[in-house]
């Protein structure tokens, strides 16, 4: 057994601000459909009436998810805790699943001046136009920007704009109009853990298969049962940056077979 790195206490943010990034274990997805966006998104609210936390920004992506937040009356982790089993949860029970879904730790930037403020909420609402995801900020579903700009489509008590909008103007249609222009700046911002898709070498691949299939060795997985093989090459298909051919080529099995698991 190799001994693990030390874990550092979490700094402290002064204002009570964080941004936080929650990957799936093993780059995986988290969300598969719209269910699972809206189901998380709900329980993001309950956890937020709970907890006495306020939202100010969230995006959603198929393997990780941003949220800028103040914590409220208990600590942050103890309040993502509470979100991660709820989700985990629902997720285990809809997709007859077990074992991790989320990275075991969030990870988490103190965001303690109004400058920074501003520039997360962008940075996580351009995450998925800089993913190639969508052409602008107002395309993507299931980030906070549609609240921002009275679009429907958000659960209506999640977002806590008004401390935002707040720093462009004390009118709300100004505060508005300059929130959008700023918020749709072209930009370079890079903000805690920078997004880039990229695509796994075979030796990153073949890790974090084996990860993942735990006891199982590589050269079994061609050889078992045609139902616990073809889960598992499910599994390994939601690996951000991995190929099929590479699938193919680790497990040694037919491209074919890969495509349809």
């Amino acid at each position: 057994m190799g001994n693990k790195m030390p874990r550092h206490a979490r700094e402290k943010s002064k204002s009570r601000i964080y941004h936080v990034i929650w990957r799936g274990a093993n780059r995986q997805e988290i969300f598969h459909e719209e269910e699972d966006c809206m189901f998380f998104l709900d329980r993001l609210e309950r956890v937020k009436k709970k907890a006495g936390i306020s939202v100010y920004a969230w995006c959603l992506m198929s393997n990780h998810i941003h949220l800028l937040v103040r914590e409220g009356n208990e600590s942050l982790s103890i309040t993502m805790k509470r979100l991660g089993v709820s989700y985990v949860g629902f997720y285990n029970w809809k997709y007859q699943t077990i074992g991790h879904l989320f990275q075991d730790r969030f990870k988490s930037e103190k965001v303690e001046n109004d400058s920074y403020l501003l520039t997360v909420v962008r940075y996580i609402h351009q995450n998925p136009v800089k993913a190639g995801m969508v052409d602008r900020v107002d395309e993507w579903k299931w980030s906070s920007c549609l609240g921002y700009y009275n679009e429907e489509g958000n659960p209506k008590f999640l977002l806590d704009r008004e401390f935002i909008l707040r720093l462009f103007s004390t009118d709300t249609t100004i505060a508005l109009n300059r929130f959008k222009e700023f918020n749709e700046k072209v930009t370079h911002d890079q903000c805690l853990d920078d997004y880039v898709k990229k695509r796994l070498t075979d030796d990153e691949a073949r890790e974090i298969i084996k990860e993942l299939l735990g006891a199982t060795e590589i050269p079994q997985v061609k050889s078992l049962p045609r139902e616990p093989r073809n889960n598992i090459l499910q599994q390994v298909k939601r690996i951000d940056g991995i190929s099929q051919r590479q699938i193919a080529r680790i497990l040694g099995v037919s491209p074919n077979l890969v495509f349809k698991a």
